[in-house]
């Protein structure tokens, strides 16, 4: 437990040491974000603000997890699938903010890229760790073997929970905050799991994602950027896999999910129908449209998100006393 909060405590330190060496730079390079036309007319004075910073939070993850994990290979799976969508995200962001071409990396790169993601995570873990083809089932308590199925579910995992956290990421603090919340949730889960070097990595997550609060928080001073978003999202769905729990992750990432649902329901309300049933989506917009403040919005997905952590690990709670 103590080597936890040495990885948090660390990971926190050098993002805050880290911030005002890296955002400077940020601010030198030109790496301001653009805001869509479309969006909140209050969000038109974050435009130049620097983003990318995402590299704030892979660095203040990477040093404790390397230091205290002792190169366990579940971490180092776990660090490459989160730096390999990071990647993704820098490339997709450098592509937007430095050469100027708005729609970023196409569709069938970003694609590709999760792929070999997702090929890597399932193949490694299922046959290198023994991890096998089966999935923890929430309450009931058991493991369901999914055989070829379970690689197309990995896929679907790893593609569903980077872009809902890449969603998410569209005001301050918003998913630096609920990822927080989410990994300290995954940090408990692993422990449950006897996977005490995947919580540490866990913990580190926390760590950075709080640290990086400190200057991502209403009114922001960098932003995250797909560089971030991407790798938050990635580094959850690993150890969900890793920790057998795709399906947990639904529920400790219930914002997540909400926030990628409204965008599926407004697309295809308004195809269909002609009409929206959201004032904007992702739902945080249509909240302030409706004349919430931008932290008010933030602070209530904040408490929803610790609600979900909660409901999950009373859900871990049940099923270790017998399921239903």
């Amino acid at each position: 437990m103590q080597e936890l909060l040495y990885a948090a405590v660390m990971a926190f330190a050098i993002a805050i040491l880290a911030g005002p060496v890296v955002i400077p730079m940020l601010r030198r390079m030109k790496f301001g974000q653009s805001i869509r036309e479309e969006g909140p007319e209050r969000h038109y004075a974050k435009a130049g603000t620097p983003t990318m910073g995402g590299v704030l939070i892979l660095l203040a993850l990477v040093v404790p997890s390397l230091i205290f994990s002792g190169n366990n290979p579940e971490v180092l799976l776990a660090l490459f699938v989160t730096l390999g969508h990071g990647l993704i995200g820098f490339l997709d962001d450098f592509i937007k903010v430095v050469l100027k071409r708005s729609l970023g990396l196409k569709a069938r790169q970003k694609l590709l890229g999760q792929i070999i993601m997702a090929v890597a995570l399932s193949y490694i873990a299922s046959i290198y760790f023994g991890r096998g083809t089966d999935l923890w089932i929430p309450v009931w308590g058991a493991n369901v073997d999914f055989g070829a199925l379970y690689y197309l579910l990995i896929f679907l995992v790893l593609v569903g929970t980077t872009n809902a956290v890449n969603l998410t990421d569209g005001l301050d603090g918003l998913a630096a905050g609920t990822t927080t919340v989410a990994a300290l949730a995954y940090a408990v889960i692993s422990l449950y799991f006897g996977k005490p070097h995947l919580a540490l990595f866990c913990a580190a997550l926390a760590g950075a994602c709080l640290g990086f609060l400190r200057y991502n928080a209403f009114p922001a001073k960098v932003f995250m950027g797909d560089t971030g978003s991407l790798a938050l999202g990635g580094a959850l769905a690993a150890v969900a896999v890793m920790t057998k729990t795709e399906f947990l992750l639904v529920i400790v990432g219930g914002v997540f999910v909400i926030e990628a649902l409204s965008v599926i329901i407004q697309v295809v309300s308004f195809k269909s129908t002609g009409k929206r049933v959201f004032k904007m989506s992702p739902i945080h917009h249509h909240f302030e449209l409706s004349g919430w403040t931008e932290t008010k919005v933030v602070t209530v997905f904040w408490l929803a998100g610790t609600l979900f952590a909660a409901i999950a690990l009373s859900i871990l709670a049940v099923s270790r006393a017998g399921g239903i």
